[in-house]
């Protein structure tokens, strides 16, 4: 005999389901009934107001690919409750965002919030007052399964959740999703760690690092909403391919309003258009050029020679110049901006005035100080003693001008490193110059000189590990007064100045009280594949712990000896007739040769950062690009151009580790020539 719908938890659970997502189109339509005329007293308030309301319908979409909920917690006391008085516990729906009925009583809890902590902490050994914890699996939206786990029966044996795993393994087509149904311990606590704290996340492929400095900017703004609406937020990552990626994960999470940039974007003062040798770019990125700088621009400041003479009305009021060079020397001393002492020197020459007024028995107020500040005489003379400073002209200067960077970089720069970075031919002007990334980063920091950079509430700076001590700083002005989360992995570092530690890094970010924490369990690479990657830890990070796969499925590895291109091209069509994305990873030589063999063969395809569809799955990524992405599966063309494509071994092998560790379900590693040795 078939159980009653009635009594069939998964009809109920369905049930719910359908009444929760009436319930979140109730609120939407709430908002979109909103009327607005009779509340605004004018035009601009009324399109503020507006624009907020917009954002609360986008806010409120029901995704029809996403779980309105995925978890349940059934409490064995009513959270907050007296447990001696026996107080019934309540049930709680976990979801991406909260959803209420007409009479205001939960249907879904956001998974922020404190009561849904349990679903991601609670265990045997600590059930944190929950009885059940229920999770379900879901098919193109729809709830099809469920799984409980009872937590206070002692009785019961923990066992691994197949959901969880079917939901760490489900084939990625598109965009990074978010990983809010499969959270960890250990990923939790970062997550929720406070804002006033920063924390820096060391974590090998597949820890899930990336998706847990996402979840903690998304978790942040829930528990601090206005303070960081105040201050803002914003996630750097390395490219923009990578940001393309993760573009979709907050907006997904019910989080509109948070920026997305790379370090390029951010130190954008000049148009780039040139290029650094390895060696130039590292001198220019350490952090020494930091005092260059500071040098440079506190050079225009020009001790005063004669006084200053007022003259309103009848009298004349003298300012020797021994006061105005005790004003100077204070104002130095100070080492504020250069810009905001540029602007109070004007205030402080006027203020000597009123001193003079009031002995001569004068009652001068304010207005009169500021009058005195815009005297012709007073401006001239701050022109003349404390002149204005261009920042690109300044940086322009020292790479140009042999005599200025060797007054400026004396006892910092020995003379090699200043003919390293000395162009060598002049430039007419900023805009005719071939600026390099490098020196955007130095404009950055001398215009940081002049005038304060604003500081936001909050930055996430994800594949950290390839920042110069310069970019860090860079970084760090835009969270001086906020908090960071600083993700990365040692072994992935592929620039020539890649970190060495993140204890240095972190001084050079202004953080260098955060919490360091590691992530050593593997929820994306497949056991075997992560294993052949990691032969290459002790030549690339020796003493960093190895990642450890969770993952029951090993997943599917090969490595392959080829004779043409065309058996690249039959490596990735079999993997096609898998589920899920592919990604040919290639040395940056090898892609015009793959181009060719993929369009002879018909192959369609994308590059990265192009969105994947059901139709095109399969994306064609140089090695330099594929930090930070994830394919179901991945051929990997040529070990050993990727490591020679770099300027030193060191480098070339973090690349080639980097590449390995980008598959999902299965890598296919495709080699005519032989494979570096390190993985022999």
């Amino acid at each position: 005999m078939s159980t009653p719908p009635a009594q069939d938890p998964l009809s109920r659970e369905r049930a719910h389901l359908g009444s929760s997502r009436a319930a979140l189109r109730a609120m939407r339509e709430d908002v979109e009934n909103l009327d607005i005329k009779d509340v605004t007293a004018n035009w601009v308030n009324a399109a503020v107001l507006q624009h907020q309301i917009d954002e609360r319908i986008k806010a409120l979409a029901d995704l029809s690919h996403t779980p309105l909920f995925f978890g349940r917690l059934d409490y064995l006391h009513a959270p907050g409750a007296d447990k001696a008085e026996g107080a019934e516990g309540e049930r709680f729906y976990i979801g991406r965002r909260h959803v209420h009925d007409a009479e205001g009583d939960p249907m879904v809890i956001d998974w922020r919030a404190p009561v849904s902590q349990p679903f991601y902490r609670a265990s045997k050994k600590d059930p944190m007052d929950v009885g059940l914890r229920r999770r379900f699996g879901y098919t193109a939206g729809d709830l099809t399964a469920y799984e409980d786990e009872h937590l206070s029966d002692p009785s019961e044996a923990a066992a691994t959740s197949k959901l969880l795993q079917q939901e760490i393994e489900r084939p990625r087509v598109g965009p990074m999703r978010d990983i809010v149904a499969t959270i960890q311990p250990e990923q939790d606590e970062i997550v929720r760690s406070g804002l006033a704290g920063s924390v820096c996340v060391q974590g090998g492929p597949g820890t899930g690092k990336t998706a847990v400095g996402l979840h903690r900017v998304a978790y942040l703004l829930y528990a601090h909403r206005e303070r960081l609406a105040r201050t803002g937020t914003l996630v750097i990552g390395p490219n923009k391919s990578f940001l393309h990626y993760i573009e979709q994960v907050l907006p997904a999470l019910g989080e509109l309003e948070v920026k997305q940039a790379t370090v390029d974007d951010l130190v954008a003062h000049v148009e780039v258009r040139g290029t650094d040798d390895a060696t130039a770019a590292v001198i220019k990125g350490d952090a020494r050029m930091a005092e260059v700088l500071r040098r440079a621009v506190r050079s225009h400041v020009t001790l005063p020679t004669e006084g200053v003479v007022v003259v309103r009305g009848s009298r004349r009021w003298r300012v020797p110049a021994y006061e105005l060079e005790t004003i100077v020397g204070e104002l130095l001393d100070r080492d504020i901006r250069y810009g905001a002492a540029r602007e109070a020197l004007p205030q402080r020459i006027a203020h000597v005035v009123l001193v003079q007024m009031e002995r001569s028995g004068e009652a001068p107020d304010d207005r009169v100080q500021d009058a005195v500040a815009r005297n012709t005489a007073v401006k001239a003379a701050v022109k003349a003693i404390w002149p204005p400073v261009d920042p690109a002209k300044l940086v322009l200067r020292l790479l140009t001008d042999a005599d200025f960077l060797a007054v400026h970089a004396d006892g910092i720069l020995d003379e090699d490193e200043q003919k390293e970075i000395l162009w060598s031919k002049p430039v007419r002007s900023v805009k005719s110059a071939k600026w390099a990334p490098a020196d955007a980063v130095l404009i950055d920091e001398a215009t940081d000189l002049v005038q304060r950079t604003h500081s936001l509430g909050h930055v996430v700076l994800d594949e950290a590990q390839d920042l110069s001590p310069m970019q860090y700083r860079a970084v760090g002005r835009r969270c001086t007064t906020g908090s960071a989360t600083v993700l990365g992995d040692l072994a992935q570092g592929t620039t020539p100045w890649a970190t060495r530690s993140w204890d240095e890094a972190l001084a050079h970010l202004g953080k260098g009280e955060a919490v360091i924490e590691e992530l050593t369990a593997g929820f994306r690479v497949p056991t075997d594949v992560i294993t052949y990657a990691s032969r290459l830890l002790p030549h690339i990070a020796p003493g960093l712990t190895p990642v450890a796969s969770v993952r029951e499925n090993p997943g599917f590895f090969e490595v392959r000896p080829t004779t043409g291109d065309e058996q690249v091209v039959d490596a990735c069509e079999e993997l096609l007739r898998n589920e899920g994305s592919i990604g040919l990873i290639a040395a940056d030589a090898r892609i015009p040769a793959l181009t060719e063999a993929l369009t002879a063969a018909g192959l369609t395809y994308l590059g990265p950062g192009e969105e994947t569809t059901a139709e095109t799955r399969l994306t064609l990524v140089p090695a330099s690009l594929a930090k930070g992405l994830e394919y179901d599966y991945v051929v990997l063309d040529e070990p050993q151009a990727v490591v020679d494509g770099e300027p030193d071994e060191r480098t070339g092998l973090r690349r080639l580790y980097v590449a390995l560790t980008r598959a999902v379900s299965g890598l296919t590693v495709t080699h005519a020539a032989p494979l570096p040795q390190q993985l022999a």
